[in-house]
């Protein structure tokens, strides 16, 4: 069971918080952390380290309900005057100029409502003016992205509207109208359109409504929408705290995780909404667990400091939006702070996390995810048939951080451009003479994850097509576009049980002047020197082993590899492996079998226990072929 009390939660923000303060350019108004800028500018890195950290002085501050011994009031008011002096040289770039300025200043007005007593009402009415004046380029901009983007500009016109300054109501209720859109099953929202689900549900999408409601501008827009917020973000939860494995680390899934503990976030908007569900308590430890992972794993540094990484530095993770200060969007995972000492969420008990108390085996519907956590070993894992950030159809590449069968709080996808071109772990593909191998971007689910005899149950067909990538094309985590090549049709069913998955797959058809080499199946990435086992174990179909190894695609280590098995290709016919990932504390097992029952899937697992799964293998209709034994 993971606790960090109060005091220390403290003590880690102002240790954070020291460390950047050397980082601050002469009038307060940049903290220029080192490392690279991405493809933004070094004012825009300069912006980002102050707005970001200033997230966490502000949640001191207000926690402490003014008490500032640190002097962070002083010193990020300081460097609000000098930035949004249009006269200095640290001047702000404005709104207009920057799409990343936009971001930032939501983050600035966030803190200024929030510290309102301490900060705002102190500041020189000069000073007042100027800031008004820099935020208010977000009235009447169109030019916000329809995802998560539309909170930055909301928040910044409700604190506009909350200190008399301009505004515009019909664009505040737009963003609330795009904001619903994004509405899945269970407390699950898309960042947009497409099938975009990841950590940006808790750290954005969940977390600004709830700090929103709360804004002086906010009250009369947010009375009709409170109830509804808290009941999916109390929905929501239920998942989220099932996705953190019992060593603390979040899932290894989906874009910006050099954020690394933002993951935290909703645990604490949780308490902050009083959600009925999940006890104060729970909610402080789960986002212990999460920062306390990072914490022992080198992040913050030996310095201090959030570099661009996961535990460590490790640039190759950032995308292209990424610079120096952004990883100090992590200050959103220390929300907590501002709770007061004698708030439930600090005076309750901890309690332990689902894994902790018990194996995890759920559904989660939005992403198309089957949860299985084992208490044994902590791991979380996800096997995925509904994410891909795309839309059925689409014919792009598979983006490691959202298209792969799998993701863990274990296991990081591959990261290294040769993985984004052609997909290596936690695949199905088929293979060209070249040994390039397709993506399943666009693909269909056939069958909703579901629970049936104690296994999760899932099922996904693409159209598999090796891409010749675009040149030149800038990371934001979604896969790369480029000239597609059709291959064939491939159908994967998924059966899921503790540390293990059964996974069937078929050729339904090969694209016409196609001729793919062998048809591939990939497990689990793990990194030489862990303690985590990672196998592919061949079940129906003539398999041929082998695994592959590459050198820097891992944020968890320098050395990873991948056990991989090739069949020949003969559409049609069913062919089946058993996939298990988990650390080296089982004992001995048996031979995994799976049989058929006309279209039932029969599974004796390596623990011996059995399991019928009805019409398993019955997805494409009444001449589906069976699994050779």
């Amino acid at each position: 069971m993971h606790d960090w009390d109060r005091d220390r939660w403290a003590a880690h923000a102002d240790h954070m918080l020291a460390a950047v303060a050397p980082f601050a350019s002469p009038g307060g108004a940049l903290i220029t952390l080192p490392g690279p800028t991405g493809a933004n500018s070094r004012e825009i890195a300069g912006l980002e380290g102050f707005a970001r950290t200033f997230l966490l002085a502000g949640f001191r501050l207000a926690g402490e309900r003014g008490a500032d011994p640190h002097g962070y009031a002083e010193r990020y008011a300081a460097g609000l005057a000098t930035g949004t002096d249009p006269t200095s040289s640290e001047r702000w770039v404005r709104l207009s100029e920057h799409g990343q300025a936009k971001v930032e200043a939501a983050s600035i007005a966030l803190v200024l409502d929030l510290t309102r007593p301490w900060l705002w009402d102190r500041l020189d009415p000069l000073v007042q003016e100027q800031v008004v004046d820099h935020l208010a380029d977000a009235v009447g901009d169109d030019t916000y992205p329809r995802i998560n983007w539309v909170w930055f500009r909301l928040v910044v016109q409700t604190f506009l509207r909350g200190v008399g300054g301009p505004h515009s109501l019909d664009e505040m209720r737009a963003d609330l109208a795009t904001h619903d859109t994004f509405a899945r099953a269970d407390g699950w929202m898309a960042d947009g359109a497409e099938r975009a689900f990841d950590h940006y549900n808790g750290w954005a999408l969940h977390l600004y409504p709830t700090l929103w409601a709360r804004m002086t501008g906010a009250a009369d827009l947010a009375a009709g929408r409170r109830e509804r917020d808290v009941a999916t973000l109390d929905r929501f939860l239920a998942d989220a705290l099932a996705l953190v494995g019992g060593d603390g680390s979040p899932l290894l899934q989906g874009r910006s995780l050099a954020y690394r503990f933002a993951a935290a976030a909703p645990f604490w908007v949780g308490a902050m909404a009083e959600v009925p569900s999940h006890p104060p308590g729970l909610l402080r430890s789960a986002a212990s667990a999460v920062v306390g992972h990072f914490a022992a794993h080198g992040a913050p540094d030996d310095d201090g400091l959030l570099t661009l990484g996961w535990h460590r530095s490790w640039p190759r993770i950032a995308q292209a939006y990424s610079g120096s200060g952004s990883p100090y969007w992590a200050s959103k995972g220390m929300l907590g702070l501002a709770l007061p000492a004698d708030h439930p969420v600090w005076t309750e008990p901890p309690a332990p996390l689902p894994v902790e108390q018990g194996d995890v085996l759920r559904t989660v519907a939005a992403p198309g995810w089957i949860v299985s956590g084992t208490r044994d070993d902590g791991v979380v894992r996800v096997v995925n048939h509904g994410t891909d950030h795309a839309v059925p159809g689409s014919r792009v590449g598979d983006s490691p951080l959202y298209a792969r069968l799998g993701y863990s709080t274990a296991t990081s996808p591959w990261l290294d451009d040769a993985s984004w071109d052609s997909p290596a772990e936690q695949s199905v593909t088929l293979v060209d003479r070249a040994g390039r191998t397709t993506h399943r971007t666009g693909f269909e689910t056939l069958r909703a994850p579901c629970l049936v005899d104690g296994v999760g149950v899932a099922a996904s067909r693409a159209r598999a097509h090796w891409l010749d990538p675009d040149p030149g094309q800038q990371d934001h985590g979604h896969g790369r576009r480029g000239t597609a090549v059709e291959a064939g049709l491939l159908t994967v069913v998924s059966l899921v049980r503790g540390p293990w998955e059964v996974r069937c797959v078929r050729v339904d058809e090969v694209a016409r002047d196609a001729a793919p080499a062998a048809l591939r199946v990939a497990g689990w990435p793990v990194v030489t020197g862990d303690d985590l086992t990672s196998t592919l174990t061949p079940l129906a179909g003539r398999w041929t082993a082998s695994t592959v190894r590459r050198t820097g695609a891992s944020p968890l280590g320098d050395v990873s590899r991948v056990p991989v098995l090739h069949a020949p290709v003969e559409a049609g016919t069913w062919l089946a492996v058993l996939l298990t990932l988990r650390r080296d504390v089982a004992g001995p097992e048996q031979a995994a079998r799976l049989t058929t029952d006309g279209g039932d899937a029969v599974v004796r697992w390596p623990d011996g226990v059995g399991s019928r799964v009805p019409d398993t293998l019955a997805l494409a209709g009444p001449d589906a072929a069976r699994p050779r034994r």
